[in-house]
C-alpha cells in the first residue's frame, strides 16, 4: 500500500513555507512584491522544484525576470534553512487558476443576476 504523504509532498511544503518567507522578508528586488507562492512541485530526485506563484499586480513578466533574478540567492537561503542532500533548482510559472477562477465567479454572479431579473 503507497503512503498517503510522500517526502516530496512534505518537501514541496516546506520549499513552499521558506520561499514565502524569504520573499517577504529578505528579497529587496522592487520587481519582486505583492507575490503569492501557490504551490511547489518538486521531482523525486529532488533536483528540481515548480515553483508556481501569482500577484495581484498585473504585470507578471517584470516578477517572473525577477523572481529568476533571485532564483540563486533563494537556492543558497534554502540549503541553509533545509537540511536536504540536494537544494533543487528553482523554476519559476506563473499560476493563473487564480485569476481564472475569479473571471469565471463574476460570470456565474452575472449569469444569476440576470436570472434574477428576468424571474421577475
Amino acid at each position: 500500500m503507497p503512503k498517503d504523504y510522500a517526502r516530496t509532498d512534505r518537501i514541496a511544503e516546506q520549499i513552499q513555507r521558506e520561499l514565502a518567507q524569504f520573499l517577504r522578508l529578505e528579497v529587496k528586488d522592487p520587481r519582486v512584491r505583492m507575490v503569492t507562492i501557490t504551490g511547489v512541485e518538486v521531482t523525486r530526485d529532488y533536483a528540481h522544484a515548480k515553483v508556481f506563484y501569482t500577484t495581484l499586480d498585473g504585470d507578471s513578466k517584470e516578477l517572473q525576470q525577477g523572481l529568476e533574478r533571485t532564483a540563486g540567492f533563494l537556492r543558497s537561503k534554502l540549503a541553509n534553512a533545509m537540511k536536504l542532500r540536494i537544494t533543487p533548482q528553482l523554476h519559476f510559472a506563473y499560476d493563473a487558476s487564480v485569476e481564472r477562477g475569479s473571471q469565471l465567479s463574476q460570470l456565474i454572479d452575472r449569469a444569476v443576476a440576470s436570472d434574477n431579473s428576468k424571474k421577475d
